[in-house]
């Protein structure tokens, strides 16, 4: 394993480990407040595609080269991946909350209903990729995309009621 691979690796499990905790923080916080959890039936598969897509990154590209302009385009997706955690705030989760307050509206929900989604979706293909792991960007994005149908659909629906 280079240093390269073994960085890129270490970031994304330390991330997503991070992610998982800041989300939890943040549901019980926006819970107690009064919030509801909607589509949680299928947060376990969301779950599960992930650790998935994260040990097939592990497994088949722990002895990859890191490929430098995948590299770039990930860290690119990094600052936007920043500029929506700073613009939910305490409001951002990895589950479907609903609260009785005005949608966020500002930062990159001025451009696009669903900056995350478009963020995981990016990020989904373009991982696998900077270690050469084309067969699992393409696997993944496609299971992704078959659970973000549903779940922008619920979303969407939650929002709108």
């Amino acid at each position: 394993m280079t240093l390269g691979t073994t960085l890129f690796l270490g970031f994304i499990i330390l991330q997503r480990l991070s992610e998982l905790f800041i989300a939890k923080r943040n549901t019980t916080r926006l819970l107690a407040r009064g919030a509801h959890e909607v589509g949680a039936a299928h947060y376990p598969v969301i779950v599960a595609m992930h650790s998935a897509w994260i040990v097939c990154l592990v497994v088949f590209g722990w002895d990859n080269p890191v490929q430098t302009g995948w590299l770039a385009i990930f860290i690119v997706l990094q600052g936007f991946r920043f500029w929506i955690l700073a613009t939910l705030g305490s409001r951002w989760t990895t589950r479907i909350i609903v609260i009785d307050e005005p949608l966020v509206t500002r930062g990159p929900f001025r451009i696009m209903n669903h900056p995350n989604y478009a963020l995981v979706v990016s990020e989904i293909m373009v991982a696998p990729m900077v270690l050469g792991l084309v067969w699992v960007a393409v696997l993944f994005s496609l299971l992704n995309a078959a659970v973000l149908f549903h779940r922008i659909r619920v979303e969407d629906t939650a929002l709108r009621g």
